[in-house]
């Protein structure tokens, strides 16, 4: 059997063993998904497939300091539920969830943790997550959605990216088909890719507009249904295995980087100003 410092992934140790990583100072990494419809031509693994795979990645190159738990394959996807395969987690429940798995984390002394998100509308929740933590408990949570460490090197699309912006990189568009060419080839009906743009980015508008990478300045919340007739939002038919392999590359080397940097990290200590100090503990209702 390998032993504590090169085993990367968290439900292979013992408990004895889990103390041993702790001792290590050891970053759980936390993979966020949802199961739901990515349009004609992807399977409705998607998102937790790519967070799961990138973390998964991350942790093996730097096993002495990560660990990568098994994924929360589902989601909030109350909007997408117009397609059938869509399999919706109430947005608090799905708060409540993660936050338990973190807590419990916390709770055997991992005090840092890194949630790595798979899923457009798992974001802010994920945020929510890792702030309820830090005031919670006394450990420490940093997140992201995997597509954002694709923007550390600012170039680095040019390496890849032929799709339009914004829109052409969008649910099911060019980035997450590479990412399902390379990952999961199989699992791809490659005869069925067909790009669709939403219909909120053929608007015109200089306000509302959206992509992986960049939004506009305000937010429309609409149905998936009520701008896209496939489930697809992007150019998908841009989308090949060779991009695949840069950016599931790319995005795994960065965030097995910033475990590094996480791992050193220094955790500076609050610091209460109160002059008399509060007379009773701070306790707001969190549930």
């Amino acid at each position: 059997m390998p032993s504590v410092s090169e085993t990367y992934k968290f439900d292979e140790l013992t408990w004895p063993e889990v103390n041993e990583a702790v001792a290590m100072g050891k970053i759980p990494i936390i993979p966020t998904g949802s199961v739901e419809q990515h349009g004609h031509h992807l399977p409705l693994k998607v998102d937790h497939l790519c967070a799961s795979s990138v973390a998964t990645e991350a942790a093996r190159r730097n096993p002495e300091k990560a660990l990568v738990l098994p994924a929360v394959t589902y989601g909030y996807v109350h909007h997408v539920m117009d397609f059938p395969g869509s399999l919706n987690i109430h947005f608090e429940h799905f708060i409540q969830y993660v936050l338990d798995i973190c807590k419990s984390l916390a709770y055997h002394g991992f005090k840092k943790m890194i949630l790595v998100n798979g899923h457009g509308s798992n974001h802010n929740l994920v945020d929510m997550v890792a702030r309820r933590l830090i005031v919670e408990t006394d450990a420490s949570a940093v997140f992201c959605s995997w597509w954002q460490l694709l923007k550390v090197n600012p170039d680095f699309d040019k390496q890849w990216r032929e799709s339009v912006y914004p829109g052409g990189c969008s649910h099911a568009g060019e980035l997450e088909t590479s990412m399902l060419l390379h990952l999961s080839p199989e699992s791809v009906r490659k005869d069925r890719i067909k790009s669709e743009i939403a219909k909120t980015n053929k608007l015109g508008s200089k306000y509302v507009w959206t992509d992986l990478f960049g939004k506009g300045a305000m937010g429309l919340i609409e149905w998936t249904s009520q701008y896209s007739d496939s489930g697809v939002m992007g150019e998908a038919e841009k989308a090949t295995a060779e991009k695949g392999a840069i950016v599931f590359e790319e995005v795994s080397a960065n965030l097995a980087e910033f475990i590094d940097e996480y791992h050193g990290m220094k955790i500076e200590p609050r610091t209460p100003h109160q002059d008399p100090a509060p007379t009773f503990p701070l306790s707001f209702p969190t549930d």
